[in-house]
């Protein structure tokens, strides 16, 4: 899954963004309210966590913007205001929920699950494909009852595919979802990392759930198509 985290504060940003990497999150960040705009508009994100106070356009009116433009990516509103107007705006601009600091980083990464959980489909915690079983909580993958030991960034891939099984995904799709923007499209890391998976999640299986489709990219199959 893929965040915008929008905060102008450089050490609040480092530890935020930090976070998340650490629970398989791949994460861009913008520092002022135009430059989030800017990012909405050329990349696909999963989830916003948009501070309110920014400069050149405060976090109520990049929300305003994203939705009067059709954008409907869940938005987490971080605020160091405690009013409940503030609140009421906030949710009547286009925000999802609403987070006052200080908070636990504990809390911030429930209301992210939350949202995450509000897509197209209900995001289930356990997460099974054939004998696969991937726990999105604890981040602990099993197949066939035998614990498989991940990285964050082969879990996050492999989540991924498992959220899209049984749909082919190009290069670009996987780039947009599960690395930042420093990701190098000219790399091979996105065939490096589906090899790994490979050998972690089919060696010793009959039924291989990873598939190349040649000129098309990957196919993640629950085995029933």
């Amino acid at each position: 899954m893929r965040i915008l985290l929008v905060e102008d504060e450089p050490s609040a940003a480092k530890m935020l963004a930090k976070g998340l990497r650490e629970q398989s999150y791949a994460v861009d960040v913008a520092t002022d309210g135009e430059a989030a705009l800017y990012q909405t508009r050329i990349y696909d994100y999963d989830l916003i966590v948009l501070d309110v106070m920014l400069p050149r356009k405060d976090g109520f009116e990049v929300c305003r913007e994203m939705r009067g433009l059709g954008s409907s990516v869940p938005i987490l509103m971080l605020t160091a205001r405690d009013m409940v107007d503030d609140r009421i705006t906030g949710l009547d601009s286009g925000a999802d929920d609403y987070l006052t600091k200080p908070f636990d980083f504990g809390e911030l990464l429930a209301r992210v699950r939350a949202l995450l959980r509000r897509g197209e489909a209900v995001r289930s915690e356990t997460l099974v494909i054939s004998d696969l079983e991937i726990d999105t909580r604890s981040k602990r993958v099993k197949r066939g009852g035998w614990d498989i030991q991940l990285t964050l960034k082969e879990y996050s891939l492999l989540e991924y595919f498992a959220r899209n099984v049984d749909r082919v995904l190009g290069r670009a799709e996987i780039a947009e979802h599960v690395w930042d923007e420093n990701f190098d499209i000219f790399s091979n890391l996105i065939e490096v990392y589906v090899q790994r998976l490979r050998r972690k999640i089919d060696d010793g299986h009959e039924l291989k759930l990873f598939q190349t489709r040649r000129g098309e990219g990957y196919l993640f199959t629950s085995g029933t198509t």
